[in-house]
């Protein structure tokens, strides 16, 4: 079987726990989902003053591709080399809502921002310098087979050279958020780019090495 792609890594953040490569890095069960946030972010050890400002939906995206990244990505991708493609069910409701609230008594311009669910690509952006394609999508469910055929089109047509694809979700305190890290060479512990793997890891099922 000739893989042109491939998963190089992958990571999970759900239930206030966060796993790379489907290993368990960090956990705080007892806590809300701010605080969880606050606590993975001094966990990693992470310096990045802007987390602070971010909405929630923002700050799980960005948290789950600093795990991703981390000691895995090769840095010597130009920055329109490498691509953002991220999806959820439920776009920014969760800052929607709360803009909506603040409008009762004074308008919050900080809640406004996040009012679109591509703050978050543009977030993860700034903080890699990222210039490749970006894009965000709403599917009722994780669509694999959308995912697999728009990014396999991009990396085989030599748009990008690696992308960051996946699912941001998030309301109130309900969310998940899974990101792949997909390029043409295979690393350590690589698994095939795949509609079948996409959707085995994010439902945790047996993933296919061949």
């Amino acid at each position: 079987m000739y893989i042109n792609n491939y998963i190089t890594s992958y990571c999970t953040i759900e239930h206030n726990v966060v796993y790379k490569n489907a290993i368990p890095l960090f956990e705080n069960r007892g806590v809300d989902l701010p605080a969880f946030l606050l606590s993975a972010y001094q966990h990693f050890g992470l310096n990045y003053p802007k987390f602070y400002k971010m909405d929630n939906l923002s700050k799980l995206g960005w948290l789950a591709s600093e795990v991703l990244l981390k000691d895995d990505f090769i840095k010597d991708y130009q920055p329109e080399e490498v691509g953002l493609i991220l999806s959820n069910t439920n776009s920014s409701l969760d800052s929607d809502k709360k803009y909506s609230n603040s409008i009762n008594d004074i308008p919050s311009p900080a809640l406004f921002v996040y009012t679109l669910p591509n703050i978050m690509i543009g977030e993860i952006c700034i903080r890699n310098n990222f210039k490749g394609e970006d894009a965000f999508f709403i599917f009722e469910k994780f669509n694999a087979e959308f995912i697999y055929s728009y990014i396999d089109s991009l990396l085989t047509n030599n748009v990008l050279k690696a992308c960051i694809c996946g699912w941001v979700d998030l309301v109130d305190d309900e969310y998940k958020a899974v990101l792949f890290l997909i390029e043409k060479v295979e690393r350590e512990n690589s698994v095939p780019f795949s509609e079948k793997n996409l959707d085995g890891i994010f439902e945790y099922l047996v993933i296919d090495k061949v």
